[in-house]
């Protein structure tokens, strides 16, 4: 049973004793990391310099060409307003880089060879500490048999992970949720413990329990962490996107099950945590299971519903998780 301490350690629903006779695909709690897109075969860079006389030239934005395997090329411009620092590192972020290798991927909008990428224009970008936290750009996607555009605005934001925590206690299924001021939207959302993440190494697990630990101050194994996502057909990337039509972000849903006391239950509920010096103002919620559809609009506890109801139902899930 779990004890409340400075730090929450509840007790594992997954004996030792289970785990040879569970044998899950590896994308169930395992996924290899982002790996760099080798995509810039040619690069071609235009900067404003002074003439013959030492006079600086009427100033235009700075540009690349990338040459993309097909050998169609592709002119990526600054914004109006944008600077060639930030410039620089919109094109040499992981958020764009990837970007450009999903478009060129098996199921990519350029691997039918019916699309056409003309130009990218970096609007704007936002730094987090000295990454690029958040990226805007508009790219010219055209389809070549009607020379059709197609909305190519893009705010990109990368992967991210959201955890679905089942604590029973005394006869009752509770699920963790957490209470943030979410401006975007105007209101205070009761949402599943989630998270950004911080690198390119992609630590989807590590991210999932650092998340937790930070916002409801659970400390989870990373070995009790089942991903949902992980049942989804490989067709899909195994991954979510909730809002493709303009936004990039792919998550990656867990879930953690396990057994507390009623003492743990009560230290939990309406407790404030989240990193302050970030602007984390949260209040954690624990609200039965049977009520999370009707009491929450978060998107990925929806999600995380519907995987793990049909997961279960299909079996997939490990011996413990399923009852």
């Amino acid at each position: 049973m779990a004890s409340v301490r400075a730090r929450l350690l509840i007790s594992s629903a997954f004996p030792c004793c289970i785990l040879p006779f569970f044998h899950p695909p590896r994308s169930l709690f395992v996924n290899s990391p982002i790996r760099s897109s080798r995509i810039l075969a040619r690069i071609t860079v235009r900067m404003a310099s002074p003439d013959s006389r030492g006079a600086s030239p009427p100033t235009h934005p700075a540009a690349h060409t990338v040459t993309l395997p097909g050998g169609e090329p592709v002119e990526i411009v600054a914004g109006p307003g944008l600077s060639d620092s930030d410039f620089r590192r919109a094109i040499d972020s992981s958020l764009f880089k990837q970007w450009l290798k999903n478009m060129q991927s098996e199921r990519g909008i350029l691997a039918y060879e019916k699309m056409c990428l003309r130009q990218i224009e970096v609007q704007s970008v936002d730094m987090f500490g000295r990454r690029v936290g958040f990226l805007k750009f508009k790219a010219d996607v055209l389809e070549k048999e009607t020379g059709a555009k197609i909305p190519g605005i893009v705010f990109a934001r990368g992967p991210a992970v959201a955890i679905l925590i089942l604590l029973e206690s005394g006869g009752e299924t509770y699920v963790v949720l957490t209470e943030q001021v979410r401006v975007p939207v105007g209101k205070f959302i009761l949402e599943l413990p989630a998270g950004m993440l911080d690198d390119e190494k992609g630590d989807l697990v590590g991210t999932a329990v650092r998340e937790v630990e930070e916002e409801t101050g659970i400390c989870l194994k990373m070995e009790d962490m089942v991903n949902l996502t992980g049942f989804l057909d490989p067709t899909t990337g195994c991954k979510v996107f909730p809002s493709p039509g303009g936004c990039d972000e792919e998550i990656s849903l867990f879930l953690y099950k396990g057994h507390v006391d009623k003492e743990t239950i009560n230290a939990l509920q309406g407790k404030e945590t989240g990193l302050r010096d970030h602007g984390e103002l949260i209040k954690v919620h624990l609200v039965p299971y049977n009520n999370l559809w009707r009491v929450t609009a978060d998107a990925k506890a929806l999600c995380a519903i519907a995987l793990y109801e049909m997961a279960k139902k299909d079996g997939l899930l490990p011996h413990g998780v399923s009852r």
